[in-house]
This record gives structure tokens, C-alpha cells and sequence, in this order.
């Protein structure tokens, strides 16, 4: 056994609304060691995201939830601290969904348990939790794959100036299209016009969102990418045009909710104008991953798509952090710093 602290963070209780702090459990254990066939992964970097409440949660899903007093489930890169796996070397960087924690074993298999990342890093470390990473796949797969636009098409994209939504449009304009984004502020909407090259953004708390729509997409909309569900989605269908396509990635209006969230009222739309709806998982796309990284690295070197992140200082302050996904205090991927990168 290793001598050493290992750090967790464990699920002690299920969210009844927002995610409190409460519903989490500091602990300290040993440091594992790997048996045979196994690795020790040291974590550098958490994704924080919005599945994350999905997955504390009982409700019926795509992955089994995380028990009570299991440690929280987590995206993370990491690096290799020690092998007894032939696939995988000391000093490695890896992604994974490894928790909560400083230190986890992993089986090393191959597939999404654990992924390798190239060496030497093309990019930055960081690159590979954002645009290179699960957020940066899930933009370009339900976009391309499921959104299927056209040159010359407006894709409106809700949470737009979030880890996948403001990826999201910006794939959109290298393939041609008006892009409109809605999100929660004055500030996030002149980042996404002036910054990332929206055509147009919405701050919905501050407009009549139908009517902000329609002046913001006189053609109609052909792609809806949603990420929130509820009253935008409503909003968005009274514009929706013949044949469109919604990808639909999230439903974050109803994560933290209470009661059953209604609607949407005009589903009638999707009929009469033939709408295309799919839900979709990235994990579904794993087998395609690379596919997504090459264009996106490409596009990241060519400066065609940026992105913004924001990095929490330490394993403890995750479950504060967690917040900002919800009360709309951030802007970009979230992460949080647990360890020092290698040097």
C-alpha cells in the first residue's frame, strides 16, 4: 500500500432542488495500489457538468446513478502515477471517468473507462476538458451528425455561452450558418457576437423571448441545438421552420426542479412542420472520437473556434463550484484544479 492521503468527495444525499454542499462527504483514505492489470491515475484537472446532477440523482438514465456514499462520479484527466498494466506507462496522461478524488485505480483497458492522450500534447492540457474533451465531441457530433446544417441556415443554440453551446456555434459559422445564441446576460451575449462571431445573441431574461426570435431570425430556424428544454424550447418551436432539426443535449430548465416541468406547449409545431427530434448521449459516439478531435484540433489551430475556461483551485471547493453550472455564474467549461500538471 501506498503511504499517503487520498481525498474524496462522496455522495451522501440525493438533491431535492439545487445541489447543496450538505449533500456531499469529505474523506481521507489510503492511497491505493494497483494490482495486477491495474494503474493508479493521480487527477490534474475535474470536469464539473451538468450530467453531474443527472447522475446524483434516482431517476431513470443513461448510466446507473451514483449510490449513496460512493464517491461522485467525475470526467478527469489525470496522469499515471504508477503501472501494472503493459498498455500504460508511468508518466502518462489519461482521461476518464475516475471521481471525486486525488488518486483512483483504473483497469487500463482500452475504450471509454480510459482514454490515452497524444504525446507529446498538441495543445494545451486543458484543451483536452473543453473543446477536445467530452464538451467539445458532444458540440460536434449533435451538430453535424444529428443538426445536419446546410450553408446558408440559421442555428439558434440555447446555454449558448456554455462549454458545448458556444462550441456549438461556432462549428456552425465555419459550415456557413447565421448562428443565434440565447443565454443569460448582456456580457455572455457581446462575447458571443464579438468574440466567438455570432450573428446574434439573446439575453432571454431581459426580452420578450418570442418576439426577440423572430427579429433575430427573420428566415426562420433550421437547427435548434437545446441544452435547456422548457420555455425556450417553446419559445424557439413558434419560429421553427419545415424540416428542421433539433439535437437535443440537455434539458438543464428541469435538472434542479422540484415538480414535473410542463410542456412543451406548442408540440404541435413539430408535426405540422415535420420537425426532427433526437436526443442524444456522446457516449453513443466513443467509437467516432477521433473523427471529432481531428477536426477540432484542426479548427483550434487555425484559430477558427475559441473557448473560454474557468478554473477552481481545489478538490474541497468542487461541490461549491458545481453551482455555477445552474445559477449561470460562469462562463465556458468549469473545471476544477485538484493537482499540478507534469512538468
Amino acid at each position: 500500500m501506498r503511504t499517503g492521503i487520498n481525498r474524496q468527495l462522496r455522495l451522501t444525499s440525493r438533491p431535492v432542488g439545487d445541489i447543496k454542499e450538505s449533500d456531499f462527504e469529505y474523506r481521507e483514505e489510503p492511497i491505493p495500489s494497483p494490482q495486477e492489470g491495474e494503474i493508479l491515475v493521480r487527477t490534474i484537472y475535474l470536469s464539473l457538468d451538468p450530467t453531474n446532477r443527472i447522475w446524483m440523482s434516482d431517476m431513470e438514465q443513461y448510466m446507473p446513478p451514483v449510490e449513496i456514499g460512493e464517491v461522485m462520479r467525475g470526467a478527469i484527466i489525470g496522469v499515471v502515477e504508477e503501472s501494472k498494466n503493459q498498455n500504460f506507462k508511468q508518466g502518462d496522461l489519461v482521461s476518464g471517468l475516475l471521481g471525486w478524488q486525488d488518486y483512483a485505480i483504473a483497469e487500463g483497458n482500452s475504450g471509454f473507462s480510459l482514454m490515452r492522450l497524444p504525446a507529446p500534447l498538441p495543445c494545451p492540457l486543458t484543451t483536452f476538458v473543453g473543446p477536445l474533451g467530452f464538451t467539445g465531441c458532444t458540440a460536434y457530433f449533435g451538430l453535424l451528425d444529428i443538426g445536419q446544417p446546410k450553408v446558408g441556415e440559421t442555428v439558434v443554440v440555447s446555454a449558448a455561452a456554455g462549454a458545448v453551446g458556444s462550441i456549438v456555434g461556432q462549428i456552425a459559422k465555419i459550415k456557413g450558418c447565421r448562428v443565434v445564441g440565447i443565454t443569460g446576460s448582456d456580457e455572455k451575449c457581446r462575447w458571443l457576437v464579438e468574440e466567438l462571431g455570432f450573428d446574434a445573441a439573446i439575453n432571454y431574461k431581459t426580452v420578450d423571448l418570442e418576439s426577440a426570435i423572430a427579429q433575430a431570425c427573420p428566415d426562420g430556424i433550421d437547427v435548434y441545438f437545446d441544452n435547456v428544454g422548457g420555455s425556450i424550447l417553446d419559445a424557439v418551436l413558434t419560429k421553427i421552420n419545415l424540416h428542421a432539426r433539433i439535437p437535443l443535449c440537455g434539458l438543464i430548465s428541469a435538472y434542479n426542479a422540484t415538480e414535473p416541468v410542463p410542456g412543451p406547449y406548442n408540440y404541435s409545431h413539430l408535426l405540422m412542420k415535420r420537425v426532427r427530434v433526437q436526443g442524444f448521449i456522446i457516449l453513443d459516439y466513443i467509437p467516432r472520437w477521433s473523427e471529432a478531435i481531428s477536426d477540432l484540433g484542426q479548427w483550434l489551430n487555425q484559430g477558427k473556434i475559441k473557448y473560454a475556461l474557468e478554473v477552481v483551485e481545489g478538490l474541497g471547493n468542487a461541490p461549491k463550484a458545481i453551482l455555477k453550472l445552474f445559477n449561470g455564474n460562469k462562463k465556458g467549461k468549469l473545471v476544477v484544479k485538484v493537482s499540478e500538471e507534469p512538468s
